[in-house]
C-alpha cells in the first residue's frame, strides 16, 4: 500500500528531479574539489614556511568547523554582512569545494610525501629535472595511492550533500520529506517507503564510485 505512495501524483517524478539537484550540487564539488586538491596538495609539499603555514591552518580551519556551521555562515552571513544574495545550490557547492580542497589536497600532499626519497634522487642522477621528475615519477605513483582515498572522498560529499536542505534547498531528501507530509497514508509507513526509495537512490550514485575504485586498484596492480 505505501508503494503507491510513489505513484501518486507526480511523487517520483518530484523525487527524481530532487535526486538531480542533489547529483549537481555533488558532482561539481567533486570535479573542482579534485583539480583545487590536486594543485593545493602540490602546495603543501613546498619548503616555504611561510606557505607551509597557510596551508596548515587552511586545513584545520576545515577539520575544526562542521560542515553545516560553514554553510549557515555563507548562507546568512554574506546576505547580512555584505548583501549577497546567492542561491542555496551556490552556497553549497561553494562550501563543498572549499571543504573538499582541503581533504583532497591533504591527501594528495600524504601520497606525494609516501614515495620513497631515493627515487627522486634517482631521476636527479638520471638528468631530470624537478618538473619532469614530478610528471613522470612523483605523479603517476601518487595516484595510485590517492585513488582510494580520494573515492572515499567524493563517496562523502555525495552523501554530505544532503545537509544542502537545511539552507532550503530542495534536493531529494528535502522532497521526501514534503511528500511524507503530505501522504495520505500514516507518517510511519510513507516514511518507510519514502526514505527506503531515497536509500536505493544514493546507493545508485554512490556504488558505481566504489566499483570505479576497485576496478582501478585491480588495473594497477596488475
Amino acid at each position: 500500500m505505501g508503494f503507491e505512495l510513489l505513484f501518486q501524483g507526480n511523487n517520483f517524478t518530484r523525487l527524481l528531479s530532487g535526486l538531480w539537484v542533489t547529483a549537481e550540487i555533488a558532482f561539481v564539488s567533486v570535479f573542482f574539489a579534485c583539480l583545487f586538491g590536486v594543485i593545493l596538495g602540490v602546495v603543501m609539499t613546498s619548503k616555504n614556511t611561510v606557505v607551509k603555514a597557510i596551508c596548515q591552518v587552511y586545513l584545520e580551519f576545515v577539520r575544526l568547523i562542521p560542515l553545516l556551521v560553514l554553510l549557515f555562515i555563507t548562507y546568512f552571513g554574506l546576505a547580512k554582512w555584505f548583501g549577497i544574495h546567492l542561491d542555496g545550490i551556490t552556497v553549497c557547492i561553494w562550501v563543498f569545494i572549499f571543504w573538499g580542497t582541503a581533504e583532497m589536497g591533504d591527501l594528495v600532499r600524504g601520497a606525494l610525501t609516501s614515495i620513497e626519497k631515493h627515487q627522486v634522487e634517482s631521476a636527479y642522477a638520471l638528468g631530470l629535472t624537478p618538473f619532469q621528475t614530478f610528471i613522470y615519477i612523483l605523479l603517476p605513483q601518487s595516484l595510485k595511492r590517492v585513488t582510494p582515498s580520494a573515492i572515499n572522498l567524493f563517496t562523502r560529499m555525495v552523501k554530505t550533500s544532503s545537509l544542502a536542505m537545511l539552507i532550503g534547498v530542495i534536493e531529494v531528501i528535502k522532497v521526501g520529506q514534503q511528500i511524507i507530509e503530505h501522504s495520505l497514508f500514516s507518517n510511519q509507513s510513507a516514511a518507510l517507503w519514502i526514505y527506503g526509495i531515497i536509500f536505493l537512490l544514493y546507493f545508485m550514485i554512490c556504488y558505481p564510485l566504489s566499483l570505479f575504485s576497485r576496478y582501478l586498484e585491480t588495473r594497477w596492480e596488475s
